[in-house]
């Protein structure tokens, strides 16, 4: 495979494609892959000599075939099998097998995305302008089905993701956490990558390290991705429940106080929990669970009627589901304690 340069913003810049490594870490995602990788390789003919390596962590869906057959169209594709399953392994695997000792940067790109027009190029060009230890991004929710689009439409708000930065943010500067996009690899590999025994909440145990290392973490708003959020009440506690657990082993991990905004979501689980136990000793107690339901009624019916569409009214139990297992997650795991 051909390996080509290309001219980046920064003045007089050049970047070999064999210097950078493009990771996607799947596991059953074949109905979103195809249109993850395709949507990578759109752009600058550059990225098409960018290795892009998707890591699969044992899908059952088909997502490697797919995967497979793709090889045959895009020479610079190629698949690796994680038997840990988790996505933190899958990139530092990714890393071990595939970057070379030339390889300056690190593109991770997840599975369950669209992304812009030469994503890999802008999220290296960011990376080379900024001289930052990690580049990262704001994700902008949409939704197919209508419980997708709801919880997109609500997963952006301070009730859904508690008002986070790179959820639908649109202010660029330096950070101490977001969704991860870009790696100066120099520093990934100093760190030992990603703590490979989490599951969830990676992102925001390796944030920690890099501060602690002196690195920067640049939020750039004009690199922006889709992401097609949960579509069942089922698969969106999962997910939020194992984040709740990640949370709390990081900040078990490395001493951490929480923040306010997310101890809200343990709060309001507690709170609601507590009310329905004493209610029928004590009646007034109900106002804690029914102040709690009235918040998510009335963000349903202004989603409702802001979106006009009836799946609006889906977004509260999106927001209540994220809530309530975050906070589950975050408890369990905080009885458990750092294992």
């Amino acid at each position: 495979m051909e390996s080509r340069v290309i001219p980046l913003e920064k003045p007089n810049s050049r970047i070999d494609a064999s210097q950078v490594l493009a990771v996607i870490p799947a596991l059953n995602e074949a109905r979103h892959i195809e249109t993850c990788i395709r949507s990578l390789m759109t752009g600058d003919a550059w990225l098409r000599s960018v290795p892009l390596v998707v890591v699969d962590g044992g899908s059952t869906d088909g997502t490697a075939e797919i995967v497979e057959a793709l090889i045959k169209e895009f020479p610079n594709l190629r698949i690796l099998y994680n038997p840990e399953r988790f996505q933190s392994a899958a990139v530092n695997q990714a890393v071990t097998e595939c970057a070379g000792p030339e390889a300056r940067f690190l593109v991770r790109c997840d599975a369950h995305s669209v992304f812009p027009q030469d994503f890999i190029l802008s999220v290296t060009s960011a990376l080379i302008r900024t001289g930052a230890a990690s580049v990262v991004i704001p994700m902008d929710a949409q939704g197919e089905t209508c419980f997708e689009k709801a919880n997109a439409w609500i997963v952006d708000t301070p009730l859904g993701s508690g008002g986070s930065a790179h959820r639908g943010g649109r202010q660029s500067g330096y950070v101490d956490h977001g969704h991860h996009a870009g790696f100066d690899l120099t520093m990934f590999r100093s760190l030992g990558g990603y703590d490979g025994a989490f599951s969830h909440n990676e992102d925001a145990e390796y944030d920690e390290r890099v501060a602690q290392a002196g690195g920067q973490i640049f939020l750039d708003a004009t690199i922006r991705k889709i992401y097609i959020p949960r579509g069942t009440v089922g698969a969106l506690a999962k997910q939020y429940f194992n984040y709740g657990k990640g949370r709390a082993r990081t900040i078990f991990k490395h001493g951490q106080r929480p923040k306010i905004r997310q101890m809200l979501p343990v709060l309001a689980l507690l709170g609601s929990l507590t009310g329905l136990i004493a209610f029928p000793f004590f009646a007034p107690a109900l106002i804690l669970p029914a102040a709690y339901f009235a918040i998510l009624l009335t963000a349903s019916i202004l989603v409702c009627t802001v979106k006009r569409s009836p799946c609006g009214l889906l977004a509260g139990v999106a927001s209540g589901t994220m809530h309530m297992s975050w906070a589950a997650g975050f408890i369990k795991q905080s009885l458990v304690g750092p294992r």
